[in-house]
């Protein structure tokens, strides 16, 4: 903060004592007696209090007009303090006009999201009901009751997004488990669409929530499923590297085009594979990535259009959730 800036809101205080200094010096000058006079003293006195009683009274009216009017940006202010609390509360109303709009758009992709929601969950009810009009196959029942429990946990998990450090728990998780947990979770799709798996997955462990984790495996394998034509070939594999574990999701589907990779871990995108091959609400893929960060991993993906997708589950070494969570519950006990 400046001083000069400082003086550039004190001048009318500068200004009235120099006048006031000025007009004393003037009255007694012209005194041609050249000594005390009280004649002169109560003039002086008089045009002083007349001059600091205009100088109060056009800063009270200067006053009244910036108070009446606050947001008039034209309106100089009249002090320092009133200078940056003008600032201050510019910055915080362009912070709660940005605040409100992600509160909007946050509602928008909900109520985009539940929309969508509802229509994919019509298709499997809507084939439960033709097959009571049919010879119902426990095999397509079992299947259709399997997509319709996938659409209301992913509601459920979609939900409890903003919520997330209320419901979880770092424990050591082994990915050897929750990948067999997986493929035994898509078992009847494996067998119906007869698509080969391939477990190569150690006794890797890692520092994860294993309910949200097994969630988040689950949705790469839906996908992978998905998009993977009959008598395909899933694998899953798991790597160490000096710097992180991964566990890798391959298939040799339809794959993913280059211009769609780099927008496939946003909110509600579908892609090309979404508006030809399966109709996609376009969440999968954004809960699963979402949740990974919350938990310290993350998620990438190469493809080839019509040829493979690999997903990739990053587990940072540097990165441990559960011994971040212990450090901060050891400084909140200090």
């Amino acid at each position: 903060m400046s001083f000069w800036r400082f003086l550039k809101y004190e001048r009318p205080y500068l200004y009235l004592c120099g006048a006031c200094f000025l007009l004393t010096a003037a009255v007694f000058g012209i005194n041609p007696n050249n000594a005390w006079d009280w004649e002169s003293f109560y003039y002086c006195l008089a045009l002083v209090l007349l001059l600091m009683t205009s100088f109060v009274l056009y800063r009270y009216l200067k006053n009244v007009q910036v108070i009446r009017k606050p947001d008039d940006e034209d309106a100089e202010p009249l002090s320092l303090e009133a200078e940056v609390c003008r600032e201050e509360m510019r910055r915080l109303r362009i912070s709660h006009i940005r605040s409100l709009n992600a509160i909007q758009d946050r509602q928008k992709e909900t109520y985009d999201f539940i929309v969508s929601w509802f229509h994919e969950i019509k298709t499997p009810i809507a084939v439960m009901r033709l097959m009571q009009q049919t010879e119902m196959n426990p095999a397509s029942l079992e299947e259709e009751l399997s997509r319709i429990e996938h659409y209301v946990d992913q509601a459920l998990y979609y939900a409890k997004l903003d919520s997330f450090n209320k419901d979880y728990e770092i424990v050591n998780c082994s990915l050897e488990q929750l990948a067999k947990a997986a493929v035994k979770h898509h078992s009847k799709t494996f067998i119906s669409k007869k698509i080969a798996v391939r477990l190569e997955v150690d006794g890797t462990t890692v520092q994860s929530d294993s309910k949200w984790l097994l969630f988040i495996l689950n949705q790469l394998v839906s996908n992978s499923l998905k998009y993977t034509a009959d008598q395909g070939l899933i694998a899953i594999t798991s790597r160490t590297t000096p710097q992180e574990k991964l566990l890798v999701i391959r298939d040799n589907g339809v794959g993913i085009d280059r211009k769609d990779l780099p927008r496939i871990f946003e909110r509600g995108f579908t892609g090309t594979n979404g508006r030809t091959f399966v109709k996609s609400t376009g969440m999968g893929l954004y809960l699963a990535q979402e949740l990974s960060k919350k938990l310290g991993h993350y998620i990438t993906c190469d493809s080839a259009a019509g040829s493979f997708s690999e997903f990739t589950i990053h587990f940072p070494k540097n990165h441990d959730p559960y011994l971040s969570i212990l450090r901060h519950n050891n400084e909140k006990t200090q």
